[in-house]
């Protein structure tokens, strides 16, 4: 049976927003479509506990909710971001597609303690670009949204070690990658960075010269 997660509705968003806020665009169309590819599998497992970290926009986490609403699936749904103008874009776009959404500012999942163990779904979308160390921003500024450091992978690699306590049994964690990323056949190889978990390409994509995939993560 093919189940469809559809794109939630951001009409409600505008260039003025988008000064400020990271504007949806091939990454988040694609992790969506991902979420799709999973979908009978979501469905399944009937999640309880559904996350997305640095959140921007909140495409992604409300389009995961829509389709477990039309499937009577009833998930208390999370969003986490830095940036206090992204989470009420989140929380906007949420409202405007009849979904309930929980927004934290926070840096990654440091507001999540009480979740600990029990979220099912993890969503991120970081900021995978490869620059100097120096353009690496954690106070909010819309460069947060794509400046990931060396490899692209600075703030990826402070939410990787949190993640085992923060799943459940259960539990997946979709991330949105670029190729240089991922640094196979290294001690830092990507399909490699979560111990006890394995790890597969779920979607891949090119947008212009980047060449971007979401992996999965599952306990093993």
């Amino acid at each position: 049976m093919g189940y469809t997660v559809k794109t939630p509705d951001y009409t409600h968003l505008g260039a003025t927003d988008f000064e400020h806020v990271y504007e949806p665009a091939e990454d988040t169309f694609l992790l969506i479509d991902s979420l799709e590819v999973h979908a009978e599998d979501l469905i399944a497992m009937k999640p309880t506990v559904c996350v997305e970290v640095g959140c921007g926009p909140g495409l992604a986490i409300t389009a995961l909710g829509m389709m477990l609403q039309d499937h009577e699936i009833a998930a208390d749904l999370h969003a986490t971001d830095i940036n206090t103008k992204a989470l009420q874009a989140a929380s906007q776009t949420a409202a405007r597609n009849g979904v309930a959404l929980h927004t934290h500012q926070c840096d990654l999942v440091s507001d999540l303690t009480s979740l600990a163990g029990t979220v099912d779904i993890l969503l991120f979308n970081p900021p995978y670009v490869v620059t100097p160390s120096t353009e690496v921003d954690d106070q909010g500024c819309l460069q947060a949204a794509w400046a990931g450091g060396k490899d692209g992978r600075e703030v990826l690699d402070r939410l990787l070690p949190l993640l085992p306590d923060l799943l459940s049994a259960k539990g997946r964690f979709y991330l949105l990658a670029l190729k240089e990323n991922v640094l196979p056949d290294t001690e830092r190889d990507l399909y490699q960075a979560l111990p006890g978990f394995s790890a597969a390409t779920v979607k891949e994509r090119r947008a212009g010269p980047e060449r971007l995939r979401v992996i999965c993560y599952k306990r093993q």
